[in-house]
């Protein structure tokens, strides 16, 4: 065999051991198309949503009755008018900031809930874990659109309280893929040499666990995004959600219900941005899981 057959051989090998971790995930992911493509329509959709409101020359609450149903495009009204005469687009934009900051909050607070049940549960196992993972269970038993209903219906409406309520439906989940992930790596050679060497729980927990689980953390955190998303536009589309004159996505749908045969723009832009975002952050977290798994690599 020449040299120059054995060089070809081994620069592929060499090139992805020279590569870090980071990279090859990086590398992954932007093979993903889909994961690509759902990255671009959530930047998109985050960037309309911060600056499109302030472009716009309409005001999303001003009320203009001679323009009412306008249909798109009508009277320099991209995508129509409602029912009052207010501008759809800046109205679904406005809208978006609700929607989307309610999905990203959810997602915060739900993953930290999840993540620390599930560490603890995983890490301790015994009573501790137990008791931990039948609690989950205990709240998975429960229809989680019911469950977010019946909370609903006894609070008193806001962003801080619909996040809040979306949230603690949520974090089940996670705490379920964290205590696995956990659990598998408890006996692991690094996690022992660390409590032979005296570190404490927590700091096995925090510094050695963790960052080893992060990949599936990631990828749960993701898709809670886009099921807070919907879970938004559930309780609001049923009355129980953001009220009006505040837009949302699922407000705007049940505003819109008997209007369907006259103004049917009016329900179809709001559910096809609920359909975009979430959609897009599901590719997201398609992409990130193949993209995390090291696996990918000897493939």
């Amino acid at each position: 065999m020449s040299s120059a057959t054995v060089a070809a051989a081994v620069l592929p090998n060499r090139r992805l051991a020279g590569t870090s971790p980071r990279s090859r995930a990086w590398g992954r992911f932007k093979r993903h198309r889909l994961a690509m493509f759902g990255s671009g329509v959530i930047l998109v959709l985050v960037f309309a949503v911060i600056f499109g409101p302030m472009i716009l020359p309409f005001d999303p609450l001003h009320i203009d009755l001679r323009h009412r149903f306008a249909p798109p495009p009508g009277n320099g009204h991209l995508f129509g008018t409602d029912q009052l005469g207010r501008d759809l687009l800046v109205r679904l934009l406005m809208a978006g900031r609700i929607s989307l900051t309610i999905g990203f909050m959810a997602m915060v607070v739900s993953t930290l809930i999840g993540t620390s049940v599930g560490v603890t549960a995983g890490y301790y196992g015994g009573l501790v874990g137990t008791v931990l993972m039948r609690i989950v269970d205990a709240v998975l038993c429960f229809p989680s659109v019911f469950l977010l209903l019946a909370l609903a219906a006894f609070i008193k409406p806001s962003i801080l309280t619909i996040t809040l309520i979306i949230a603690a439906t949520g974090w089940m989940e996670v705490a379920r893929v964290v205590q696995a992930q956990i659990k598998a790596l408890r006996h692991r050679d690094f996690i022992l040499a660390a409590e032979m060497l005296g570190a404490s729980g927590r700091y096995v927990m925090t510094r050695e666990l963790l960052p080893n689980a992060a990949g599936p953390i990631i990828v749960a955190a993701t898709l809670t995004v886009a099921r807070a998303i919907l879970a938004e536009a559930y309780v609001s589309f049923l009355g129980y959600g953001i009220q009006a004159p505040t837009a949302s996505w699922g407000n705007m749908l049940n505003n819109a219900q008997q209007y369907l045969n006259s103004a049917p723009w009016l329900a179809i832009f709001p559910g096809l941005m609920i359909t975009l975002a979430v959609t897009s952050f599901n590719f997201i977290g398609d992409g990130l899981r193949d993209a995390l798994d090291a696996r990918m690599d000897l493939t």
